[in-house]
């Protein structure tokens, strides 16, 4: 399992940071965000990204893909997470097109990813119903009534989901509240009559939503997979999209130690720079060697999502020692950027605030560090 970029990953990460640095900076997220865009994502750029093949770089050429794997997306998502883009990579491609491939049938395959894949259709996927992550707690119902479904519950953040063409709902269809058993996800229009979809603005400016379903008809050809058997399909793919988001994580983290080790070369105090000072060195050190930690669990993590000898508990053990870290350490190096500018890293004017809060949402997003720690007990047995 190699560690490293090969060079085809590394012509990808260059050109997709070139891409980012020009097109996506952090002075569009502050744009977006004052502007309370609708969309809450540029769709030109989006656009530029789709024409990049990012949007299908996972996913097979007979849908329009480029099969470039994990490894490829992954390299992209660590790029954006550097410049904090706004897409919906993360809603649409890592969780929507991944769940349509692994549990949708030949037909809605053929339907469904060519238009994800040229940019055409945004999708996003309804699962958590409570403020902390918690896949298998799913109280909404699905009830059979001949050839149709009767949805009812609730859902909340749902990345991108007021912007979403077609929702993935995940429902409950058999068992109780917290089994594995009996769940079934259903494609949904996002305007289907009874089907409430409120926007909510993240603290990281970022796209969600909250959603009511009462007595939402969905027809039981626009069911993915077999009713009540969506459940290791859908851990899959909520593990690819961990790791996705840890390799953005991780362009974030590696972004904001940069600023800080350059405002430490420039700030001066009483005619010194504080770089030069112990302490913050010392601190410097710590941050630098978390990072390099970070870099080996995600590649180690990405390289699992492509090796298909590889079995299903070994990856998600990897995805969740993945995730539990970046979130620690995103943690660490958040508060470090704020705390080594001092007052101005405290001011909006100055971008090392929007590092912590895309942090604060992205630890918690998918499971926080301690909710994957357990998750990697269990798989281990401990």
């Amino acid at each position: 399992m190699s560690l490293v970029l090969n060079e085809d990953q590394q012509m990808l990460q260059q050109a997709a940071r070139n891409f980012c640095q020009k097109h996506t900076p952090i002075s569009q997220l502050r744009q977006l965000r004052d502007s309370r865009d609708e969309h809450g994502f540029d769709r030109q750029a989006y656009q530029q990204m789709v024409e990049l093949g990012w949007t299908g770089m996972s996913l097979p050429e007979a849908y329009g893909g480029f099969e470039f794997g994990h490894s490829g997306l992954a390299v992209v998502l660590e790029e954006t997470g550097r410049t904090l883009t706004c897409s919906p990579l993360i809603a649409s491609v890592l969780l929507g097109g991944n769940l349509i491939y692994a549990l949708g049938n030949e037909a809605q395959k053929q339907a469904l990813l060519p238009g994800l894949i040229a940019g055409d259709l945004l999708l996003a996927l309804a699962i958590d119903e409570t403020p902390f992550h918690n896949p298998t707690r799913i109280q909404t119902r699905a009830e059979r009534q001949g050839d149709h479904y009767l949805l009812n519950g609730r859902k909340t953040l749902v990345l991108d989901g007021h912007v979403a063409d077609k929702l993935l709902i995940v429902a409950r269809s058999s068992g109780s509240d917290d089994s594995v058993e009996g769940l079934s996800v259903f494609l949904l229009d996002r305007n289907s009559p009874g089907l409430e979809v409120t926007r909510q603005w993240m603290v990281d400016s970022r796209n969600s939503a909250s959603m009511v379903l009462d007595d939402v008809k969905v027809s039981a050809e626009d069911l993915l997979g077999s009713e009540g058997q969506a459940w290791q399909s859908l851990e899959q793919v909520l593990d690819i999209a961990r790791v996705g988001l840890a390799a953005e994580m991780l362009g974030s983290i590696q972004e904001s130690f940069a600023r800080i080790v350059d405002y430490l070369n420039q700030r001066q105090q009483f005619g010194v720079l504080i770089g030069s000072f112990q302490g913050l060195q010392h601190r410097a050190a710590v941050m630098y060697s978390e990072i390099e930690l970070c870099t080996s669990i995600v590649r180690a993590a990405v390289a699992a999502l492509d090796n298909r000898e590889l079995a299903a508990q070994q990856v998600a053990a990897l995805a969740s020692a993945a995730k539990a870290k970046l979130s620690e350490v995103a943690e660490l190096v958040s508060n470090e950027g704020v705390q080594m500018h001092g007052g101005i890293g405290m001011t909006d004017e100055f971008d090392i605030g929007f590092f912590i809060k895309r942090a604060r949402v992205a630890q918690q997003f998918l499971g926080d560090a301690a909710f994957h720690r357990d998750r990697y007990a269990s798989l281990n047995n401990f």
